[in-house]
């Protein structure tokens, strides 16, 4: 009788079978489960907690200004060095996320899924609770950091006018466009926070791609965009009327969109939908840790 029927490898020594379990990548329902388990805990944290970390994550994010405008203000002019000056825009996200700081845009997915696992009304309003003191937090950071970098005695005029060109560019966009390109930033964000479980090792490589593909394509993001965009309001150059209703509101619809309602959709859809077939498990994996609440 031909015992290799199924095609598997022969001659596979136990240990060997141990090692290919090992390095069987994770299923999506385990990815799911370790995001899920961590948007939890970010939903128990206190108002106190939450603010804090928010406010030095909006602080934080303004090392991507800061980054962009020095690397654009030292380089030559021309649109090959522009793509070199868009690996500034990592600084921030590296810095935050490696701190593990709240960052809204993160939140649209770990916090939202287990509100798809269980919706009540009690956790929808635990959701909000923490969206409304992430967001806040993070913007109060980040219009703090850009009034600093343009009233302190810091940079140089190159690098100014640097800060004030990032602005404009991104103001280049009207409402439509700020939003469209908002949910790919939220989408993106999203993709980076559901990789980074299933490649801990690589996180900032990650990080760094997803970021960099940001900056590279323009597109919008609520937490660096107030950095830069309200740099230009400080100067006199821009209304806050034009900061809340053409920058934030549709940046922030989109973000929150392409983070929330199709990514983590979507990814929850994929997990419930694979809920009801038998598989082996990972051995990361222990019985019964997938849906637990």
């Amino acid at each position: 009788m031909d015992t290799h029927d199924d095609g598997k490898t022969p001659d596979l020594s136990a240990q060997e079978k141990n090692e290919v379990d090992r390095n069987q990548p994770p299923r999506a329902a385990v990815l799911h489960e370790i995001i899920r388990t961590q948007g939890n805990q970010e939903l128990e944290r206190s108002i106190a907690a939450l603010w804090w970390s928010a406010l030095a994550a909006g602080l934080t994010m303004g090392l991507s200004l800061m980054a962009m405008g020095l690397l654009n203000s030292r380089l030559p002019e021309g649109e090959a060095f522009k793509v070199i000056a868009s690996f500034g825009y990592c600084a921030g996200f590296l810095a935050v996320i490696l701190a593990r700081q709240q960052l809204f845009t993160e939140n649209t997915l770990t916090a939202v899924l287990p509100i798809m696992s269980k919706p009540t009304l009690s956790n929808f309003g635990r959701l909000l609770r923490l969206w409304g003191v992430v967001l806040v937090g993070n913007l109060c950071g980040t219009l703090l950091v850009a009034y600093v970098m343009l009233h302190l005695p810091i940079f140089d005029q190159r690098t100014d006018l640097a800060f004030l060109e990032i602005g404009r560019k991104v103001m280049e966009n009207d409402t439509g466009q700020m939003f469209a390109k908002g949910i790919i930033s939220g989408w993106m964000i999203a993709t980076m926070v559901w990789m980074i479980p299933s490649m801990e090792s690589a996180k900032m490589w990650i990080i760094i791609l997803i970021t960099y593909l940001m900056a590279l394509g323009d597109f919008t993001h609520i937490v660096v965009g107030s950095a830069e965009v309200s740099y230009l309001v400080f100067a006199g150059q821009l209304s806050w009327e034009d900061f809340w209703l053409v920058f934030a509101a549709p940046t922030l619809a989109g973000n929150i969109i392409g983070g929330s309602f199709i990514f983590a959709l979507l990814s929850h859809a994929q997990v419930r939908s694979e809920s009801g077939t038998p598989s082996r498990p990972h051995p990361t994996e222990r019985p019964g840790d997938v849906g637990d609440e």
